[in-house]
């Protein structure tokens, strides 16, 4: 295994539910892990889920909250986050703006999820990656839901009405 070096501009972008998920390194160049630059549209939202992977989250803007096995967790840049495999988690960018994170995830292989279900696009600005997010339609939301369980082993959580 060789290093891997994605220099600014490059790695496959992906408009993924009205966010943009930048590919920096993925499993074929790591063999380990997949590492991406999120940008989640202000309100954006994560549903309740678990999954057979590790996840970390860098946060670099913004102010995201997080649910983790039931317990809130506010996140402001420099805030480091490790969700550990089967553990429940949501998260939801409460801010104004756009969020930025880091998403790290081993085992690897979730970035094939985003190109799968996701839109290829080509933002050569910030202006222009401001101006694709939000964009989403009710069929992207069924198509996610099933091949994220379905071939990603992403199980949801319905949460409890009582």
């Amino acid at each position: 295994m060789t290093g891997t070096i994605t220099q600014p501009g490059q790695g496959n972008t992906y408009l993924v539910m009205g966010d943009l998920y930048t590919i920096l390194a993925t499993k074929e160049n790591t063999g380990a892990y997949n590492l991406s630059e999120v940008l989640m549209q202000p309100q954006g939202f994560i549903p309740p889920h678990f999954h057979d992977e590790d996840e970390a989250h860098y946060l670099l803007d913004g102010e995201v909250e997080y649910q983790i096995d039931g317990k809130t967790i506010s996140a402001t840049p420099g805030t480091f986050i490790h969700i550990s495999r089967g553990q429940v988690h949501s998260f939801k960018n409460i801010g104004l703006k756009p969020a930025k994170f880091l998403f790290w995830a081993t085992l690897a292989g979730g970035e094939q999820f985003l190109a799968e279900i996701g839109q290829r696009v080509q933002p050569i600005n910030e202006e222009e990656k401001q101006s694709l997010l939000g964009k989403v339609n009710p069929e992207e939301i069924e198509k996610a839901m099933t091949v994220a369980v379905t071939d990603y082993g992403i199980k949801f959580v319905v949460p409890d009405s009582n």
